[in-house]
């Protein structure tokens, strides 16, 4: 396993649709391995491939209780209610903003032996499984903003509202 550069919101490969993954081979689960260490490295609680440089349909997620999800061509295939949070992202440090997601998802996808599986998961998971979604997809958090007045340094979240900079820095 290594820990692999992120890039950042100016690199293009973030703003490329990625490529499905046609066979889970070892270079897939090297990748896997890799983006896990690097989220847990950076620390953060989620990562697309193309963060890392490679545009391929794979992220990974660290859920509730710490639970770390891998999935190989993910799908979102149900939504339901709203919740409206700060979040950030590692490929845009230092920074936060308000954004809208649904608060309950259903995802699949392939689980790093090829299994098919179905993911359902609420609230900052939830968040943090479409957060990653949207990266497959060429999609930052920057461009879903409720309103870009809502786009704050993290040190200026920290002193206007310190609770939700606690949880937003999580999310980042």
């Amino acid at each position: 396993m290594a820990i692999r550069r992120i890039y950042t919101f100016d690199d293009a490969v973030l703003r490329e649709k990625s490529k499905k993954v046609s066979r889970i081979d070892p270079s897939v689960l090297k990748l896997i391995d890799d983006m896990v260490e690097t989220m847990m490295d950076a620390p953060g609680v989620g990562l697309a491939a193309n963060q890392v440089g490679v545009p391929l349909r794979v992220i990974v997620v660290r859920g509730d209780e710490n639970q770390v999800y891998g999935l190989v061509n993910p799908e979102l295939v149900k939504v339901a209610g709203s919740q409206v949070g700060y979040e950030g992202c590692l490929s845009y440090p230092g920074w936060v903003g308000e954004v809208e997601r649904a608060d309950s998802v259903v995802v699949k996808g392939r689980n790093r032996h090829g299994k098919g599986v179905r993911i359902k998961a609420n609230g900052f998971t939830a968040r943090a499984f479409q957060h990653e979604l949207d990266h497959l997809d060429g999609v930052l958090f920057i461009d879903k903003l409720t309103d870009l007045k809502t786009l704050k340094r993290v040190e200026e979240l920290e002193e206007e509202e310190p609770e939700e900079a606690e949880t937003a820095a999580a999310r980042a």
